[in-house]
């Protein structure tokens, strides 16, 4: 999404400078402008001043400067100096420079204010951490206005570190209640949790799933799956279908599963006969044994739910819509429910406006009043806005009506696309909702890894976390593409083009046009339902679908830009574009 904000925030110097002798440029580049604050958010406190110096490239002596305020040039000389008043207040500054090759802009944010405290954002699960006897807890919390800040680390009060990470282990089991305070001169700020150590017999061993009822045409295959496992240890598993053991599982490996345990525990059923089946699965390891029951719905054959064309190429219906936390989440609209989310979603798709999907996982699930035939080409048009250094791709899921209740809880496909090989499958992540306004969103996966969402003081909504969603953290899971954003130059990113299968992407095959769209227009990438995969990455052979989901294929942040997030336009049935 940050696309719009660089379209945006660089717009084109009006000034231009004219020919100096004193001119030792020794190339014929225009200026670039960049700062050494990703946000491009620079704070003062009340009655204190601060200087802002900003990076240009390719720079001359005969340069010329401009600061602008509301269109009001407030300076001229190269470097801005600002003297707070008394009291707190927000300006959006302008710096332009001009050289006799061109010229560059960038707009940055002064905000004036009382203190400036730290911030801490750190992913803590809900109870807190579990971990094993002599195991190691690595804290890696990250720190907003941290300058000349002192930092404690508490364990049941007792003070035990005075660095910003953390490593903690127990060598005895019990709770106990960690606490981080980081403090400067305005204040501080303290996350205080749990932490159970457990010795091996006492760990608990975690399954998720991201569904117990699998609905699938007879003849096809259900992959029941957990996307996350811990606590494994000697863990071995049986399945059971309708009561009776299944002493030849087939053996499943996928190294696209982003957790190996989860392609261990995969069973690939392919139901004999048409109805409802119990699926049991006992783990079992040298401390204990649980069970998880699941039920397979063998529907009827493929087709016998297919709806005719009806000549609508627009999707009619959002059945889901469920942000990433990013910056224009909750920007410019309030919902609080996610009747009231879908329907927002729908209103803008209906006006040609975009969704925000937020950061990775951000999704939106869309349906038609028809079903959309497999041809061979492309049958869908999904629209975005991409340009060359601005593809934020979206990941195109595919699905039958397979019981005919005419709602998207079947089985979804993956549209494989170019990317697809070097991607990883069953990835989840886990959002943790602030606990305050305009703060950070925290975020742990199923990798180990964590991070946060920026907040950007461009978009100074409460909350980048969705207020429609009322847990206070939510997993979502999908599949992740291997990001090709880049810092072109100090200051400069681009998100670079994937070949083709994605949404919100400048590719050179799928577009269907050799328009730059340099303005970032509606435009649009096209899909084929051919490209429907399973599980495990073979053809799903559809011969239609009938619903659609999109989510952000990517978690990577593009500096002071903030996040990737696609952005959707509208879902249209291609082939009936492509007959008029």
């Amino acid at each position: 999404m940050e696309k719009l904000l660089y379209m945006i925030s660089v717009i084109a110097l009006l000034v231009m400078a004219g020919c100096s002798k004193d001119d030792t440029v020794k190339n014929s580049n225009p200026p670039a402008i960049s700062f050494d604050h990703e946000s491009l958010i620079y704070r003062v406190k009340v009655g204190k001043s601060i200087t802002i110096t900003p990076t240009i490239e390719n720079e001359t002596n005969s340069a010329i400067y401009l600061w602008k305020v509301d269109g009001k040039i407030v300076s001229e000389k190269r470097d801005f100096t600002y003297d707070a008043g008394d009291e707190p207040e927000m300006m959006y500054l302008m710096f332009e420079v001009a050289t006799d090759y061109g010229s560059d802009s960038k707009e940055i944010c002064l905000e004036v204010v009382s203190l400036l405290a730290p911030q801490i954002t750190m992913g803590v699960p809900e109870g807190g951490h579990i971990i094993m006897i002599d195991d190691e807890l690595k804290l890696v919390p990250e720190i907003t206005y941290d300058e000349n800040a002192t930092y404690k680390w508490t364990v049941d009060g007792q003070e035990k570190a005075s660095s910003k990470d953390y490593s903690f282990s127990s060598t005895k089991a019990g709770t106990y209640k960690l606490a981080l305070t980081a403090t400067n001169e305005d204040g501080s700020d303290k996350l205080e949790f749990n932490v159970k150590v457990c010795a091996p017999e006492d760990m608990p061993f975690t399954a998720k799933f991201e569904k117990t009822v699998y609905n699938i045409s007879l003849g096809r295959t259900a992959f029941i799956r957990p996307y996350w496992i811990e606590n494994v240890f000697d863990a071995t598993y049986t399945w059971f279908v309708d009561g009776v053991e299944i002493t030849d599982v087939p053996e499943f490996s996928n190294p696209r599963v982003a957790m190996a345990e989860c392609a261990k525990c995969t069973f690939p059923y392919t139901p004999a006969t048409q109805g409802e089946h119990k699926v049991e699965l006992k783990v079992k390891n040298k401390y204990i044994t649980l069970s998880y029951n699941f039920i397979v719905n063998a529907c009827p054959p493929e087709g016998t739910y297919k709806r005719v064309t009806t000549g609508a190429e627009d999707c009619n219906k959002v059945y889901e819509f469920t942000a990433a936390p990013g910056q224009f989440v909750n920007e410019g609209y309030t919902v609080y429910t996610d009747a009231e989310a879908c329907l927002y979603a729908t209103n803008r798709m209906n006006g040609r406006g975009y969704v925000s999907l937020g950061n990775w996982g951000g999704y939106i699930v869309v349906g038609f009043d028809h079903s959309i035939a497999n041809d061979g080409d492309y049958n869908l048009q999904i629209l975005g806005n991409a340009f060359r250094g601005s593809s934020e791709p979206g990941i195109v899921w595919v699905m039958q009506d397979e019981n005919g209740d005419g709602l998207p809880n079947d089985t979804w496909y993956e549209l494989k696309g170019s990317d697809y090989d070097t991607s990883v499958q069953d990835y989840a992540v886990t959002y943790y909702r602030p606990d305050n306004t305009h703060r950070p969103v925290a975020w742990t996966d199923n990798l180990g890894q964590s991070g946060q969402v920026d907040y950007l003081g461009f978009h100074t909504q409460d909350y980048y976390y969705p207020l429609w969603v009322k847990p206070d953290s939510y997993t979502i899971v999908g599949s992740r593409l291997k990001h090709k954003t880049v810092e072109t130059s100090p200051g400069y990113w681009a998100n670079g083009e994937f070949e083709w299968g994605y949404v919100d992407n400048f590719s050179p095959i799928d577009r269907l046009t050799n328009d730059e769209n340099t303005n970032a227009n509606v435009m649009g990438n096209h899909m084929k339902i051919s490209h429907a995969v399973r599980h495990d990455g073979k053809p799903a052979n559809l011969q239609y679908i009938d619903f659609v989901k999109v989510h952000t294929g990517l978690n990577i942040k593009a500096g002071w830009l903030g996040e990737n997030s696609t952005e959707v336009f509208g879902v249209q049935d291609f082939n009936i574009i492509k007959k008029q």
